[in-house]
């Protein structure tokens, strides 16, 4: 009796951010408030086949090919009506060729869940990130991620939560360098009026349907005038319509001091690639680390989820010591996209039991368990909420 107080105890607290389902509205971890009776940030594919879905796999490398492989199995335990079509893309390569097979898979499926494909900085030039190659040819423009505390993991600051906007199509990630003269390269950094306005309406909009109160423009306008200049003008221009929220800028570098400082302050944050790159791998770190956080990408189109820092992990790949939890959260928030709410509560309560009751502990975040034991845990979990199960 006391476990099962403890465990509605926990379920109060973290409803509210983590997901679940509340009179009409679908609250979705790290992605955006939706109504069923209103029109959605993101509409998903419709179902196939008797009701299943097909969702395009990437192990990628690292510690991908396990976790991804956990994922399939914690969705076989729960009988999760998904089929993975799984596409390889071998990073070793310089031809796009299995790149390019994954995306036109995710054109075909409309949704994806991928491990990181590790970029080598050794190879030729010529050699575009394939990471980057899925983002822009699938014109996936907004990264989200939502950082929040875990009351079970230990870190120096309390009550965070922060949701992060980054802008995923151009700015320094526009792959396009030249050496001008020996010794001397350029590299452009490329930021558009339409990419701006965009990026920044949809992080108003998700603010709005968060019931956010605030948004907050990272840049460096007072250096790159043009470029940054640009991007604040059009983030002032959208805030314009959304009376009801409040809207500051920063720029980048206090930006990252005032996280480390005080990150309750900031409630959501929008930016171009770069800044996106750094200001979220500092908001998982404070939270607990890279294993913890989800991340998605949305398009008009199309959508792929990840672990928010994109960490490739190959130091530990292979040693039964990965944090599943990422992936796992990323997953939950891939069967939210595709409307399939009950099994991402299932699953999502049964990973945050797991972090924050029963306390089973990777050693990423001071605890001894293997990522099977923790996988097993939060499998032996949804079991005993009379879900339907298979055999393992």
């Amino acid at each position: 009796m006391a476990a099962h107080s403890a465990i509605l105890s926990m379920s109060k607290i973290i409803s509210p951010f983590w997901g679940g389902r509340l009179g009409n509205t679908v609250k979705v971890f790290g992605t955006t408030l939706t109504s069923r009776r209103n029109k959605t940030l993101h509409t998903p594919p419709p179902a196939k086949y008797g009701g299943r879905h097909t969702v395009t796999l990437i192990p990628g490398d690292g510690i991908g090919p396990e976790l991804l492989n956990h994922v399939r199995e914690v969705f076989r335990f729960s009988c999760v009506p998904v089929d993975f079509e799984v596409v390889h893309v071998n990073s070793a390569v310089e031809t796009e060729d299995d790149i390019n097979n994954a995306i036109t898979a995710i054109r075909r499926n409309g949704v994806a869940l991928k491990g990181n494909i590790e970029t080598k900085h050794t190879m030729a030039p010529s050699v575009k990130s394939r990471n980057n190659l899925l983002r822009t040819s699938l014109d996936l423009y907004a990264n989200v991620m939502h950082c929040q505390s875990l009351p079970g993991v230990q870190t120096r600051h309390k009550n965070i939560d922060i949701m992060i906007i980054r802008e995923n199509t151009e700015g320094e990630y526009s792959s396009l360098e030249h050496e001008s003269v020996s010794g001397v390269v350029e590299s452009l950094k490329i930021i558009t009026r339409n990419n701006s306005l965009r990026i920044a309406d949809y992080a108003f909009r998700l603010a709005r349907e968060k019931g956010r109160r605030r948004v907050t423009a990272v840049h460096k306008a007072n250096i790159m005038k043009l470029g940054d200049g640009l991007f604040l003008q059009c983030c002032r221009e959208v805030a314009s319509g959304y009376p009801d929220i409040t809207f500051d800028s920063m720029i980048v570098d206090n930006t990252t001091m005032q996280l480390v400082s005080k990150p309750q302050q900031f409630d959501v944050m929008v930016m171009p690639n770069l800044y996106g790159n750094v200001v979220s791998n500092v908001c998982a770190g404070l939270v607990g680390g890279p294993g913890l956080v989800p991340g998605a990408n949305y398009g008009r189109d199309y959508a792929v989820f990840e672990t928010a820092t994109r960490n490739t992990g190959k130091s530990i790949a292979d040693r039964n010591i990965a944090n599943p939890t990422a992936m796992l959260l990323a997953s939950c928030m891939m069967l939210d996209h595709l409307k399939l709410y009950d099994h991402a509560s299932s699953i999502r309560n049964a990973i945050l039991t797991t972090m924050n009751e029963t306390r089973l502990h990777t050693a990423d975040i001071g605890g001894q368990g293997t990522t099977s034991e923790v996988v097993q845990s939060i499998m032996r979990f949804i079991q005993s909420k009379g879900q339907l199960i298979t055999e393992l």
